[in-house]
């Protein structure tokens, strides 16, 4: 049976159209049923991994991004005025798993500062397989891909030979990744796996009804 990466970018937990209220638990609930084993997450309020994970009984690694200074006053409007605060309510990327023996080990990057942080992390399951997780600038120029170059070189140092995932908000339709198959995609969300062998990879888009702008993918691989 393969590993079934969900990527799912979470529009600073709000909903099109805009709804002003606080919706982690319609997240947690739509997020916990479905079937997937890793779930990468883009655009999450920082003081949402814990509760995804509780609701999702999984383990959670996250890094935060951009927006996080005076992060209590921050969840505050947020959480009561998520239309009105929108991003400035602060960023963290995040890797949710459940079983593959847990996660082992833990790894972050800064990819730049400017105009806004954005990171690379990954984590290792039980069994030394690596799962990346990346939010690019936005432009889709050069500052774009030299984020998604760095996340290659990061992903990869930690990997090493292992099987490894990198998948994503890319900011990119077609996002250049030497070295990896291109597994899953839609738009500039992309899932790319190197050393999970010669299987077909199965790629859906689920329905996440009104919750966020990006469609959540989800990619069998192995």
């Amino acid at each position: 049976m393969g590993v079934r990466v969900l990527t799912w970018n979470l529009f600073h937990g709000r909903a099109r159209p805009g709804r002003n209220e606080d919706l982690l638990d319609v997240f947690a609930t739509t997020l916990a049923g479905w079937e997937w084993d890793v779930a990468l997450l883009q655009e999450a309020p920082p003081w949402w991994p814990a509760p995804l994970a509780v609701a999702c009984d999984a383990e959670e690694r996250h890094a935060l991004t951009s927006r996080n200074a005076l992060l209590p006053l921050r969840r505050a409007l947020a959480t009561r005025w998520p239309e009105l605060m929108k991003s400035n309510g602060g960023g963290c990327n995040a890797i949710l798993v459940r079983g593959l023996g847990g996660v082992t080990a833990h790894a972050r990057r800064r990819l730049c500062v400017l105009p806004e942080r954005r990171v690379v992390h990954a984590l290792r399951d039980g069994e030394g397989r690596w799962f990346a997780n990346v939010h690019a600038s936005t432009g889709r120029g050069a500052r774009t891909l030299g984020d998604v170059a760095r996340a290659r070189t990061a992903a990869l140092s930690w990997a090493g030979d292992a099987p490894l995932v990198l998948g994503g908000d890319f900011n990119v339709e077609d996002p250049p990744l030497s070295g990896f198959a291109h597994v899953g995609g839609h738009r500039i969300d992309h899932v790319f796996a190197r050393g999970f062998g010669d299987a077909a990879a199965r790629t859906e888009r689920l329905d996440a009804g009104e919750l966020s702008d990006h469609a959540p993918l989800r990619v069998t691989v192995g």
